[in-house]
Protein backbone atom coordinates (compact mmCIF):
# COMPACT_ATOMS: atom_id res chain seq x y z
CA UNK A 1 0.00 0.00 0.00
CA UNK A 2 1.25 3.58 -0.82
CA UNK A 3 2.09 6.05 1.67
CA UNK A 4 1.22 9.31 0.69
CA UNK A 5 1.67 12.36 2.85
CA UNK A 6 -0.63 15.32 2.24
CA UNK A 7 0.06 19.23 2.05
CA UNK A 8 -2.77 20.90 2.52
CA UNK A 9 -2.80 25.42 1.93
CA UNK A 10 -4.21 27.72 3.23
CA UNK A 11 -3.00 31.28 1.84
CA UNK A 12 0.27 29.80 1.38
CA UNK A 13 0.61 28.25 4.42
CA UNK A 14 0.91 24.31 5.47
CA UNK A 15 -2.15 23.44 7.91
CA UNK A 16 -5.00 20.75 8.92
CA UNK A 17 -8.88 21.18 9.46
CA UNK A 18 -10.20 19.08 11.77
CA UNK A 19 -13.39 17.42 10.06
CA UNK A 20 -12.92 20.00 7.41
CA UNK A 21 -13.60 22.74 9.58
CA UNK A 22 -12.39 26.32 8.40
CA UNK A 23 -12.83 27.53 11.72
CA UNK A 24 -10.89 25.20 13.25
CA UNK A 25 -7.46 25.43 11.37
CA UNK A 26 -3.98 24.37 13.05
CA UNK A 27 -0.87 25.83 10.68
CA UNK A 28 2.18 23.36 10.71
CA UNK A 29 4.65 24.56 8.71
CA UNK A 30 4.96 28.40 6.87
CA UNK A 31 7.30 27.41 3.94
CA UNK A 32 5.60 24.36 1.72
CA UNK A 33 8.69 23.90 -0.11
CA UNK A 34 10.82 22.93 2.78
CA UNK A 35 7.88 20.72 3.66
CA UNK A 36 7.28 18.67 0.60
CA UNK A 37 11.15 17.56 0.26
CA UNK A 38 11.41 16.53 3.68
CA UNK A 39 8.62 14.23 2.73
CA UNK A 40 10.03 12.87 -0.33
CA UNK A 41 13.48 12.54 1.86
CA UNK A 42 11.63 10.70 4.27
CA UNK A 43 11.12 8.28 1.15
CA UNK A 44 7.54 9.44 -0.22
CA UNK A 45 7.18 8.04 -3.50
CA UNK A 46 4.20 10.70 -4.05
CA UNK A 47 3.03 13.65 -2.71
CA UNK A 48 -0.67 14.93 -2.03
CA UNK A 49 -1.53 18.58 -2.28
CA UNK A 50 -4.55 19.77 -1.30
CA UNK A 51 -5.92 23.61 -2.03
CA UNK A 52 -8.15 24.76 0.80
CA UNK A 53 -8.84 28.44 -0.45
CA UNK A 54 -9.78 26.96 -4.51
CA UNK A 55 -12.13 24.30 -2.43
CA UNK A 56 -13.73 26.92 -0.97
CA UNK A 57 -13.71 29.45 -3.39
CA UNK A 58 -12.74 28.15 -6.71
CA UNK A 59 -9.92 31.35 -6.86
CA UNK A 60 -6.54 29.87 -7.61
CA UNK A 61 -4.67 31.94 -5.03
CA UNK A 62 -2.39 29.06 -4.13
CA UNK A 63 -0.77 28.77 -7.62
CA UNK A 64 2.81 30.39 -6.65
CA UNK A 65 3.17 27.68 -3.73
CA UNK A 66 2.07 24.99 -5.91
CA UNK A 67 4.18 25.86 -8.46
CA UNK A 68 7.50 25.99 -6.49
CA UNK A 69 6.12 22.52 -4.86
CA UNK A 70 6.12 20.55 -8.37
CA UNK A 71 9.46 22.23 -9.18
CA UNK A 72 11.36 20.84 -6.60
CA UNK A 73 10.39 17.68 -6.11
CA UNK A 74 11.74 14.40 -7.98
CA UNK A 75 8.38 12.37 -7.17
CA UNK A 76 5.32 13.35 -8.62
CA UNK A 77 2.35 15.47 -6.84
CA UNK A 78 -1.30 15.24 -7.33
CA UNK A 79 -3.21 18.35 -6.62
CA UNK A 80 -7.19 18.76 -5.60
CA UNK A 81 -9.55 21.46 -4.54
CA UNK A 82 -11.18 24.19 -6.48
CA UNK A 83 -10.66 22.03 -10.03
CA UNK A 84 -13.96 22.71 -11.66
CA UNK A 85 -12.92 23.25 -15.04
CA UNK A 86 -11.09 22.31 -18.69
CA UNK A 87 -9.22 25.25 -18.44
CA UNK A 88 -8.46 25.01 -14.65
CA UNK A 89 -7.30 21.23 -15.52
CA UNK A 90 -5.53 22.49 -18.24
CA UNK A 91 -3.47 24.74 -16.78
CA UNK A 92 -2.55 22.56 -13.72
CA UNK A 93 -1.34 19.72 -15.76
CA UNK A 94 1.44 22.51 -17.59
CA UNK A 95 2.49 22.58 -14.33
CA UNK A 96 3.78 19.16 -14.28
CA UNK A 97 1.38 17.95 -12.38
CA UNK A 98 1.13 14.41 -12.45
CA UNK A 99 -2.43 13.86 -11.29
CA UNK A 100 -5.35 16.66 -10.97
CA UNK A 101 -8.49 15.28 -8.04
CA UNK A 102 -11.52 16.32 -9.12
CA UNK A 103 -14.57 16.71 -6.41
CA UNK A 104 -17.53 19.10 -6.80
CA UNK A 105 -17.56 18.70 -10.33
CA UNK A 106 -18.32 14.84 -10.25
CA UNK A 107 -21.54 15.93 -9.00
CA UNK A 108 -22.20 18.95 -10.97
CA UNK A 109 -21.00 18.22 -13.77
CA UNK A 110 -19.97 13.95 -14.32
CA UNK A 111 -20.48 14.58 -18.21
CA UNK A 112 -16.88 17.13 -18.02
CA UNK A 113 -15.41 14.50 -15.89
CA UNK A 114 -15.79 11.60 -18.46
CA UNK A 115 -14.54 13.97 -21.27
CA UNK A 116 -11.21 14.99 -19.08
CA UNK A 117 -11.06 11.32 -18.00
CA UNK A 118 -11.06 10.69 -21.72
CA UNK A 119 -8.96 13.59 -22.32
CA UNK A 120 -5.96 12.79 -20.08
CA UNK A 121 -6.18 9.33 -19.39
CA UNK A 122 -5.36 7.79 -16.66
CA UNK A 123 -4.77 11.64 -15.07
CA UNK A 124 -7.82 12.45 -13.24
CA UNK A 125 -8.43 10.95 -9.96
CA UNK A 126 -11.87 11.33 -8.42
CA UNK A 127 -12.03 12.57 -4.79
CA UNK A 128 -15.21 11.56 -2.97
CA UNK A 129 -15.88 12.98 0.56
CA UNK A 130 -18.75 11.49 2.48
CA UNK A 131 -20.21 11.94 6.01
CA UNK A 132 -22.70 9.77 6.57
CA UNK A 133 -22.12 7.79 3.59
CA UNK A 134 -23.35 11.33 1.45
CA UNK A 135 -20.82 13.15 -0.77
CA UNK A 136 -20.50 16.62 0.43
CA UNK A 137 -19.31 19.46 -2.02
CA UNK A 138 -17.77 23.02 -2.24
CA UNK A 139 -14.74 22.11 0.41
CA UNK A 140 -16.89 19.83 2.40
CA UNK A 141 -19.38 22.82 3.04
CA UNK A 142 -22.23 21.28 1.10
CA UNK A 143 -24.07 18.16 1.70
CA UNK A 144 -25.38 16.11 -0.88
CA UNK A 145 -27.91 13.30 -1.06
CA UNK A 146 -25.98 11.35 -3.68
CA UNK A 147 -24.43 7.78 -2.30
CA UNK A 148 -20.69 7.93 -2.25
CA UNK A 149 -20.78 4.14 -3.38
CA UNK A 150 -22.87 5.09 -6.46
CA UNK A 151 -21.25 8.25 -7.31
CA UNK A 152 -18.43 5.58 -7.34
CA UNK A 153 -19.79 3.08 -9.33
CA UNK A 154 -20.54 5.71 -12.09
CA UNK A 155 -17.43 7.23 -12.31
CA UNK A 156 -15.41 4.16 -12.07
CA UNK A 157 -16.37 2.72 -15.56
CA UNK A 158 -14.26 5.88 -16.94
CA UNK A 159 -10.76 6.18 -17.69
CA UNK A 160 -9.63 7.89 -14.17
CA UNK A 161 -6.60 6.67 -12.76
CA UNK A 162 -8.32 6.18 -8.99
CA UNK A 163 -10.64 7.55 -6.50
CA UNK A 164 -9.61 9.37 -3.30
CA UNK A 165 -11.76 8.24 -0.18
CA UNK A 166 -12.51 10.99 2.26
CA UNK A 167 -14.38 10.12 5.46
CA UNK A 168 -14.87 13.89 7.19
CA UNK A 169 -16.22 12.76 10.18
CA UNK A 170 -12.50 11.30 11.18
CA UNK A 171 -10.75 13.41 8.83
CA UNK A 172 -8.05 15.20 10.92
CA UNK A 173 -8.67 13.60 14.58
CA UNK A 174 -6.48 11.00 14.69
CA UNK A 175 -9.17 9.00 15.58
CA UNK A 176 -8.76 5.90 13.33
CA UNK A 177 -10.19 5.23 10.07
CA UNK A 178 -13.63 4.61 8.85
CA UNK A 179 -12.57 0.84 8.19
CA UNK A 180 -16.85 0.42 6.99
CA UNK A 181 -17.15 3.20 4.85
CA UNK A 182 -13.35 2.62 2.94
CA UNK A 183 -14.47 -0.91 2.45
CA UNK A 184 -17.79 -0.14 0.87
CA UNK A 185 -16.76 2.50 -1.93
CA UNK A 186 -13.73 -0.20 -3.00
CA UNK A 187 -16.62 -2.85 -3.28
CA UNK A 188 -18.33 -0.30 -5.89
CA UNK A 189 -15.17 0.91 -7.36
CA UNK A 190 -13.55 -0.80 -10.62
CA UNK A 191 -10.76 1.54 -10.02
CA UNK A 192 -8.19 1.40 -6.90
CA UNK A 193 -9.26 3.81 -4.20
CA UNK A 194 -6.70 5.55 -1.70
CA UNK A 195 -8.08 6.24 1.83
CA UNK A 196 -8.02 8.86 3.67
CA UNK A 197 -9.45 10.44 7.37
CA UNK A 198 -8.34 9.23 10.35
CA UNK A 199 -4.94 7.81 10.34
CA UNK A 200 -3.31 8.64 13.68
CA UNK A 201 -0.97 5.73 14.69
CA UNK A 202 0.76 3.07 12.73
CA UNK A 203 -2.11 0.56 14.45
CA UNK A 204 -4.73 2.20 12.22
CA UNK A 205 -2.53 2.08 9.45
CA UNK A 206 -2.24 -1.46 9.46
CA UNK A 207 -5.98 -2.04 10.34
CA UNK A 208 -6.55 -0.31 6.82
CA UNK A 209 -3.91 -2.61 5.26
CA UNK A 210 -6.16 -5.33 5.99
CA UNK A 211 -8.10 -4.19 3.50
CA UNK A 212 -6.43 -3.98 0.40
CA UNK A 213 -7.29 -6.91 -1.13
CA UNK A 214 -10.59 -4.98 -1.61
CA UNK A 215 -8.91 -2.46 -3.70
CA UNK A 216 -7.52 0.30 -1.38
CA UNK A 217 -4.03 0.73 -3.02
CA UNK A 218 -2.74 3.70 -0.47
CA UNK A 219 -3.15 6.08 2.00
CA UNK A 220 -3.01 9.51 2.48
CA UNK A 221 -1.77 10.79 6.07
CA UNK A 222 -1.99 14.43 7.23
CA UNK A 223 -1.91 15.72 10.82
CA UNK A 224 -0.78 12.42 11.97
CA UNK A 225 2.81 12.99 10.66
CA UNK A 226 2.94 16.34 11.69
CA UNK A 227 1.80 15.77 15.35
CA UNK A 228 4.66 13.10 15.13
CA UNK A 229 1.91 10.35 15.67
CA UNK A 230 3.28 8.72 12.64
CA UNK A 231 6.86 8.82 11.02
CA UNK A 232 7.11 8.33 7.76
CA UNK A 233 9.92 6.26 6.72
CA UNK A 234 8.60 3.96 10.14
CA UNK A 235 4.71 4.23 8.18
CA UNK A 236 6.75 3.29 4.71
CA UNK A 237 8.53 0.40 6.67
CA UNK A 238 5.71 -1.07 7.81
CA UNK A 239 3.26 -1.15 4.03
CA UNK A 240 6.66 -2.25 2.74
CA UNK A 241 7.16 -5.41 5.12
CA UNK A 242 3.21 -5.80 5.38
CA UNK A 243 3.05 -8.83 2.93
CA UNK A 244 5.76 -10.38 4.04
CA UNK A 245 3.93 -11.11 7.45
CA UNK A 246 0.77 -12.99 8.65
CA UNK A 247 -1.85 -9.85 7.94
CA UNK A 248 -3.69 -11.58 10.47
CA UNK A 249 -0.85 -10.79 13.73
CA UNK A 250 -0.16 -6.93 14.59
CA UNK A 251 1.50 -7.57 17.32
CA UNK A 252 4.79 -8.31 15.02
CA UNK A 253 4.47 -4.13 13.42
CA UNK A 254 4.35 -3.06 16.49
CA UNK A 255 7.14 -4.66 18.54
Amino acid sequence: MEIIPAIDLLAGNCVRLNKGDYQQVTQFNTDPVSQALKWQDDGAKRLHLVDLDGAKTGQPVNDSSIRSVIKSLDIPVQLGGGIRSVERVDDLLSFGLDRVILGTIAIESPELVVHLANKYPKRIVIGIDSNDGKVATHGWIKQSDLLATDLAKELSNTEIAAIIATDIATDGTLLGPNLEAMKEIALASNVPVIASGGIGSISDLISLMSLEHYGITGVIIGRALYSGEIDLREAIKVSSNYHLQDPLSKDSFLS
